[in-house]
């Protein structure tokens, strides 16, 4: 089966332009991580094993969560904005998780074809420009039965909705480019290349970046790589 990770590994330099200083500084500050994404995080990061993909690490919020088994797994984590990317090394230095942080972008990322045993996508499918390429990467990557972990919070119904959209064009410009009214649950569900093995609603958020989901799919063993 032919690669294209070679071919995209090029493509997922330069990455400059997504830099947001200001939204790396006070990142840690304005979202009480531990509080709220905890016990996500350890949802996300549970019983791990092969090599492990997370996608817009951040400043590193998931790092503390696999640091003690970062030795075992083979623990990569890609981040295009230097600031934030800066911010995840130190974390990653003061947790004591061995992991390889590359400049990379989610739309293009640099492995191979099925070399990916499981995907980790915790809070970044809003902020992604094209979420629909860096789907079909994260399916060229993962291997037939691997796993897609993800975070992410969504659109709203009713009212809720309503407001996102309103404060969208706001919101993303103050938030580096995070969009509130995606719909990425159903872009991951009506994907081709995967199957649903669990989705589950956080019962908790704060307006308007709410509702959150959870959940995991399944590569399907059957599904063709894009061209």
């Amino acid at each position: 089966m032919a690669s294209h990770g070679d071919d995209r590994a090029a493509a997922a330099t330069g990455t400059d332009d997504i830099s947001h200083p200001l939204v790396a500084a006070v990142y840690d500050w304005v979202v009480p991580d531990r509080f709220l994404f905890g016990p996500h995080r350890e949802y996300l990061t549970d019983d791990l094993s092969g090599r492990v993909l997370d996608v817009g690490a951040g400043t590193g919020a998931n790092f503390t969560y696999v640091a003690d088994d970062s030795e075992r797994i083979s623990y990569h984590a890609i981040e295009p904005d230097p600031h934030m990317r800066k911010q995840a090394a130190e974390k990653a230095r003061d947790v004591g998780c061995s992991v390889t942080l590359r400049d990379a972008r989610a739309e293009s990322l640099p492995y191979p074809d099925e070399s990916v045993d499981v995907v980790i996508s915790s809070l970044v499918f809003c902020t992604i420009a094209d979420p629909d390429a860096a789907l079909e990467e994260v399916a060229r990557v993962l291997k037939p039965g691997g796993e897609l972990r993800f975070l992410e919070h969504v659109h709203a119904d009713g009212w809720r909705a309503t407001g996102q959209d309103l404060l969208n064009p706001l919101w993303s410009r103050a938030a580096g480019g995070c969009q509130l009214n995606r719909e990425t649950v159903e872009r991951f569900v009506c994907h081709d290349a995967f199957a649903v093995e669990e989705i589950e609603r956080i019962a908790f958020g704060l307006f308007p970046a709410t509702p959150i989901v959870r959940g995991t799919l399944r590569r399907r063993r059957d599904a063709p790589l894009s061209d």
